[in-house]
C-alpha cells in the first residue's frame, strides 16, 4: 500500500474511533444511570451522570438522556414525597428542590421535544403528559417558595415563586392557561416581590408588580415595597406616586403619612403641601394623634405659633405624657421670642414680650427635658437661652455644663 494512503487511512481510522469511543462511553452511561433508577439506589449519582452528558453541546437534545434525567429526579421527587405522606423522616429541603428541578428539566426538555422539523411543523410528543404531571405538583412550587421564607432564605424562597408565576408564559403549559384561572397568580407575585424587597434587590421586587399590585390583601405592603425600591433605586417620580397611591388608599397605615409629608415639607421645601396633606389625613381621622402632631410640627416650621401651640396644648390635654407635643409648644414660643430679639426686631418695646415667651416656653421644655432625657441635643440650647435671659443663675450654670461635655 502507498505509504501516503496508508497514513490517510490510519489518520480516517483513528477519527472514526475516536467518534465511536464518546457514543461507547454515553450508551454506557445511560444503561448505568437506568440501572440506578431501576434499583431506587443512587439517583443522585444517576441525576449527575446525565447533568454531565448535557454539559457536552452534541447531546443537548439528545431526547434519551433527558427523559432519565427526568425519571432520576422523578424519583427522588416521590421518594420524599412518600416518606412525607407516611410521617417518615424526610429532607423537605430536597423534596421542594427536587420539585423545582421537575420544571427546570422539563420546561427545557419541550423547547426540543416541540423544535419543529424539516416541513417547520411542531409536533410535541411529551408535552401534554409532562404538563399534566407538572400541573399536579405545581401547588409545591407555592409551598417551597413559603417554606424557604420561614427559613429566611429569601433567594431561594424568590425560584420557587417564580418559577410558579412564570409556568403561565410557558408553551409547556398553555392548555392550562395560569393567566385567567389561577387565582393564586398574585398572592405568589407578591410573595415574590416580598422576597426581592427583604434582599434589597430592586429587579426581584419589580418584577412580578404588575401581578403583586392584584393581591388585594398585601395590596398597601406591595405599595410600601414599591416605594422603598423607587427610594433605593432614586427614582423619586415613582417614589411620590407610591406614596400618594397608598396614602390615599389608606391614610392611617404607618408608612405612607409621614414619608408623604416629609418629602413635601423636607425634599420639596413645599411646606403648603405637606399641610395639605395633614389637613386631608385629619379629615377622615380627626383625633388621630401623629396626624395632629404632624400638623404643629408644620405650623412651628411655617411661623405659624399660636396654631401650633393651641394644637399642642390639646395633644397635652389628651395626652400628658407625649413629650413632642411639649416639645412643639416649647419650642413654638421659644422660636417667636428669638424672633423679636433678632436685628431690628429688637426694639426696646419687644423686651417685654420676648420674657414673657421665655418664660411661656420655659416648663414645656423643662417638662420635655423630663420626658425626654436622651434628647439634650434639642433641649440644652433653648433652655440655656432661657435661662440666661430670665437671669436663672444655678439652672444656667448645669446647661452650661451640659453643653461644654
Amino acid at each position: 500500500m502507498n505509504t501516503r494512503i496508508y497514513k490517510i487511512f490510519l489518520l480516517l481510522l483513528a477519527g472514526f474511533l475516536g467518534s465511536v469511543h464518546p457514543i461507547m462511553a454515553q450508551k454506557k452511561e445511560l444503561i448505568e444511570a437506568k440501572s440506578q433508577i431501576k434499583s431506587g439506589k443512587d439517583l443522585v449519582k444517576a441525576e449527575n451522570s446525565m447533568r454531565k452528558l448535557l454539559l457536552d453541546s452534541s447531546n443537548k437534545k439528545n431526547t434519551k438522556i433527558w427523559l432519565t434525567l427526568y425519571i432520576a429526579v422523578r424519583k427522588q421527587y416521590e421518594s420524599g414525597n412518600e416518606r412525607l405522606y407516611l410521617k417518615q423522616k424526610c429532607d423537605t429541603d430536597s423534596l421542594f428542590d427536587n420539585t423545582l428541578k421537575l420544571f427546570q428539566i422539563l420546561e427545557s426538555f419541550d423547547s426540543i421535544d416541540a423544535a419543529p422539523n424539516k416541513k417547520g411543523v411542531s409536533h410535541p410528543e411529551y408535552r401534554e403528559k409532562h404538563a399534566e404531571f407538572l400541573n399536579q405538583i405545581r401547588p409545591n412550587l407555592f409551598n417551597g417558595g413559603a417554606f424557604f421564607i420561614k427559613k429566611q432564605k429569601y433567594d431561594h424562597a424568590y425560584q420557587f415563586f417564580n418559577q410558579y408565576i412564570n409556568c403561565a408564559n410557558q408553551p409547556l403549559f398553555r392548555s392550562y392557561n395560569y393567566a385567567e384561572k389561577d387565582k393564586d397568580m398574585p398572592q405568589a407575585a407578591y410573595w415574590a416581590a416580598y422576597c426581592g424587597y427583604k434582599q434589597q434587590n430592586a429587579k426581584e421586587t419589580l418584577h412580578h408588580a404588575y401581578w403583586a399590585l392584584k393581591d388585594t390583601t398585601h395590596y398597601l405592603y406591595m405599595l410600601q415595597y414599591l416605594a422603598e425600591t423607587y427610594k433605593l433605586e432614586k427614582d423619586t417620580t415613582r417614589y411620590l406616586e407610591a406614596l400618594k397611591e397608598g396614602f390615599l388608599k389608606s391614610p392611617t397605615f404607618p408608612f405612607f403619612f409621614p414619608r408623604l409629608v416629609d418629602y413635601y415639607a423636607n425634599v420639596e421645601g413645599n411646606n403648603a403641601q405637606a399641610l395639605a396633606v395633614t389637613d386631608s389625613a385629619l379629615a377622615k381621622d380627626p383625633k388621630n394623634i401623629i396626624f395632629q402632631f404632624a400638623k404643629s410640627t408644620i405650623l412651628l416650621n411655617t411661623g405659624r405659633f399660636e396654631e401650633c401651640i393651641a394644637m399642642s396644648d390639646k395633644l397635652i390635654a389628651e395626652n400628658d405624657s407625649l413629650a413632642d407635643a411639649y416639645y412643639n409648644a416649647g419650642l413654638a414660643y421659644y422660636d417667636r421670642a428669638v424672633e423679636m430679639d433678632k436685628g431690628d426686631n429688637r426694639i426696646q418695646n419687644n423686651r417685654k414680650n420676648i420674657l414673657s415667651d421665655y418664660r411661656k416656653a420655659l416648663p414645656y421644655l423643662e417638662k420635655y427635658r423630663k420626658l425626654a432625657p436622651d434628647q439634650g441635643s434639642r433641649w440644652a440650647v433653648p433652655l440655656y437661652t432661657i435661662y440666661l435671659n430670665l437671669n436663672m443663675g444655678k439652672e444656667f450654670d448645669e446647661m452650661d455644663k451640659i453643653l461644654r461635655k
